[in-house]
């Protein structure tokens, strides 16, 4: 049997949204869920669903929005949408990308960052069995303000934003949620017939459903679910998203074999990666580039970002893991302890109220408490290294550039400076001075003059 060709799909992104309810100095489109702008999530939505190439449609003087785009898709053909003339006016600035010549045109928003790469196959899907534009709709809870979908004889018939839309058209649940699939040899045709005989004046997307079917061509509706198209408008929309979000996280991490004892104060990144048996307490936040090997604890009130913590590690509780923390197998990292681009190499063990940066902790040391590695100078960062074996004690001082050899022992309270060789004791403080009934005396002197005052 023959395998079907694979269809050539061109993806349009609309970034030119103003969003100006976000009362934010940067675009709504960079606004962050889970770590990830909502730009970036949308990209990395068509690129899943199969999209050959992809084209972003930009405001003007949009630079900043351009440049995410291209970070996140290098390949990414940018477009401006020079005047808001509506939703179909913003798909034709980039009509140079359409007549390329495409099997399906998937048209997709930036400020809708929930949607799913399988919900954007299924529109292209609706195209490939015969459909010339395919809509996605939800049933709306309250579907005040949304365009409607009419339906009749099982076809998409129009699409009818609220403000133009009958009596009738406003009982109808039915509501459009924005994305949309246009069979590409039709797509420029379509979205050419569209006018601006409406209440706002504007071009709409919307009206290529009229638009097609008095041309006698198909258009069908696919339907997803309400979470899965809220649009983020202001900064209460973007919490509701980020909830989401971090549900499907949570969700996913425990179904591929992590266990959240209170999953609902976990927060994960876009990009966590949480190996089988790990086991969250509550209260942890996972910044961007974290991955946890299987079987390590990462205890409550503890934060990381930018780490690795490999099997059976225990991290927390109340710790912090910056980039480029690099945690050992069976190595511990305590309570109240700071590591920044570090290694804690295998058994190693930094038990509490420690900060170690720009360091390596070798395998099987002890870092007592209190112990701080001084890598900053106020102008250049420098290196500790702490060989296997070696023991800390508790509120040292290790002033970088400095190398602590494997088995050394350091006594606690010192100020470590010059290097330790292997298995060498080193204790950098002063000497203990008694001086015997001093503090009798001293009291003596003061007791008179604090009475005087």
């Amino acid at each position: 049997m023959t395998k079907p060709k694979p269809r050539r799909r061109l993806a349009l992104v609309l970034a030119a949204g103003e969003g100006v309810r976000m009362k934010s100095a940067r675009p709504k489109v960079l606004h962050e869920i889970a770590g990830r702008t909502m730009l970036a999530h949308a990209l990395g939505a068509v690129a899943a669903a199969g999209a050959l190439d992809v084209a972003v449609v930009i405001g003007p003087d949009r630079d900043d929005v351009a440049a995410e785009a291209l970070r996140v898709a290098p390949a990414a053909a940018i477009f401006v949408q020079a005047r808001r003339l509506g939703t179909a006016h913003a798909v034709l600035a980039a009509r140079e990308a359409i007549a390329r010549g495409y099997d399906d045109v998937l048209m997709t928003y930036a400020d809708i960052p929930l949607i799913r790469a399988a919900t954007l196959e299924g529109l292209c899907d609706s195209l490939a069995h015969g459909a010339d534009v395919a809509a996605l709709g939800f049933a709306a809870r309250d579907p005040a303000g949304y365009g409607r979908l009419v339906e009749k004889d099982g076809r998409l018939v129009a699409i009818r934003e609220h403000k133009d839309a009958s009596e009738a058209e406003r009982a109808i649940v039915l509501c459009n949620a924005g994305p949309m699939a246009i069979a590409g040899a039709r797509a420029l045709e379509l979205l050419d017939q569209i006018g601006s005989d409406n209440a706002a004046g504007e071009f709409y997307l919307t009206d290529i459903v009229a638009v097609a079917a008095a041309r006698g061509f198909l258009a069908t509706t696919r339907i997803a679910s309400e979470d899965e198209v809220m649009g983020v408008n202001d900064r209460v929309q973007l919490a509701a998203a980020e909830a989401v979000m971090q549900r499907r996280l949570r969700e996913h991490a425990m179904r591929e074999g992590a266990t959240l004892i209170a999953p609902d104060t976990v927060f994960f990144s876009h990009d966590t990666k949480l190996g089988r048996d790990v086991l969250v307490e509550p209260h942890v936040v996972f910044g961007k580039g974290v991955e946890i090997a299987e079987g390590a604890i990462i205890h409550a009130f503890s934060h990381l970002e930018g780490a690795k913590v490999a099997a059976k590690a225990s991290i927390g509780p109340y710790a912090r893991l910056r980039p480029g923390a690099d945690i050992a197998a069976g190595a511990k990292v305590g309570n109240f302890v700071e590591i920044k681009n570090a290694s804690v190499e295998a058994g190693a063990k930094v038990n509490h109220l420690s900060y170690i940066g720009d360091a390596r902790v070798g395998a099987g040391a002890n870092i007592g408490a209190g112990t701080i590695t001084c890598n900053y100078d106020g102008f250049s960062k420098f290196r500790t290294d702490i060989g296997a074996g070696a023991f800390v004690g508790s509120n040292s001082a290790l002033v970088a550039p400095v190398t602590i050899g494997a088995g050394a022992y350091i006594g606690s309270g010192s100020v470590v400076t010059e290097d330790v060789e292997p298995d060498a004791l080193a204790i950098g403080r002063g000497r203990q001075v008694a001086k015997p009934g001093w503090a009798k005396a001293f009291r003596a002197r003061q007791k008179p003059k604090k009475a005087a005052e």
